[in-house]
C-alpha cells in the first residue's frame, strides 16, 4: 500500500530528499550514475511494507526518463543484523551497505540500482535502494501434485546451493553435508515441525480474535 506525501508537505520533503539522493548516487558505479541521469524526479510516497520490516521506514521514488519511461525505486530502511548480537559488529558501518554487498555477492545476476545511504537528523537512519518491480512470480505450492513439488524443491535447492557456493566455500560445505541423507532429513524434521508451530500460533491468534 503506497501513501502519498500530503501537498503541503510535498515541497519540504522533497528538499529534505534531494541531498538523500546525492548520497544514494555515491553509492553506484559512474555507469549506473549516467544512466540514472536521464530520469527526472515526479514523485515520492510512503509504502507499507512486509511482515519482516514492520516498524521501518519505506519510501517508494518514482523517476520518468525523457521518453516518458519510468522506474520506480524503493528505499529501505536497514536496521543492525541479528547475527551481530552473536558475531559481534559488522564490517559495514551503514547496514544498508552491509545489505546491498551481501546481495552483490548472493546474486549471479543481481539489481543494477542496488545501492545504499544514511538520513536523519538528530538520529541517523541506513537505508538501502533497490528497484520496485510488481512482475513476480510464485507457485502456489499446495496445487502442486507429489512430482510437481519434487521437481519446485530441487529448482528451490539448486538456486540456494549457488548462493551459498558464490558466497561462502563451496568445498566446506559439501563436506558438510556429506553423502548421506542425514542433513536432509533433518532439515525435512525442522521444516514440518516449523510448519505445525505456525499452524499452531496462527490457531491462537485466532482463537483470541475471536475472543
Amino acid at each position: 500500500m503506497l501513501v502519498p506525501v500530503a501537498d503541503e508537505n510535498r515541497d519540504e520533503a522533497v528538499e529534505r530528499f534531494a541531498p538523500l539522493y546525492e548520497g544514494y548516487l555515491q553509492s553506484l558505479a559512474p555507469d549506473r550514475i549516467a544512466l540514472l541521469s536521464r530520469y527526472s524526479f515526479v514523485d515520492l510516497a510512503h509504502k507499507v511494507v512486509g511482515v519482516g520490516s514492520v516498524g521501518t521506514r519505506a519510501w517508494v521514488l518514482l523517476l520518468e526518463s525523457g521518453n516518458g519511461d519510468w522506474l520506480l525505486l524503493q528505499l529501505k530502511q536497514a536496521n543492525s543484523s541479528v547475527l551481530e548480537t552473536f558475531l559481534g559488529e559488522s564490517r559495514f558501518a551503514n547496514s544498508g551497505k552491509r545489505v546491498v554487498v551481501g546481495q552483490r555477492v548472493l546474486q549471479a545476476s543481481g539489481d543494477p540500482f542496488l545501492g545504499w545511504f544514511e538520513a536523519g537528523d538528530e538520529v541517523a537512519h541506513d537505508y538501502y535502494v533497490r528497484q520496485l518491480k510488481d512482475l513476480k512470480g510464485s507457485i502456489d505450492a499446495t496445487l502442486l501434485r507429489k512430482e510437481a513439488l519434487t521437481d519446485y524443491a530441487r529448482v528451490c535447492g539448486a538456486v540456494l546451493a549457488r548462493a551459498h557456493a558464490r558466497a561462502g566455500d563451496a568445498s566446506t560445505i559439501s563436506g558438510y553435508l556429506g553423502d548421506t541423507d542425514e542433513f536432509d532429513e533433518a532439515v525435512a524434521t525442522f521444516a514440518t515441525a516449523y510448519a505445525d508451530i505456525t499452524q499452531a500460533d496462527h490457531a491462537a491468534l485466532v482463537a483470541s480474535i475471536t475472543r
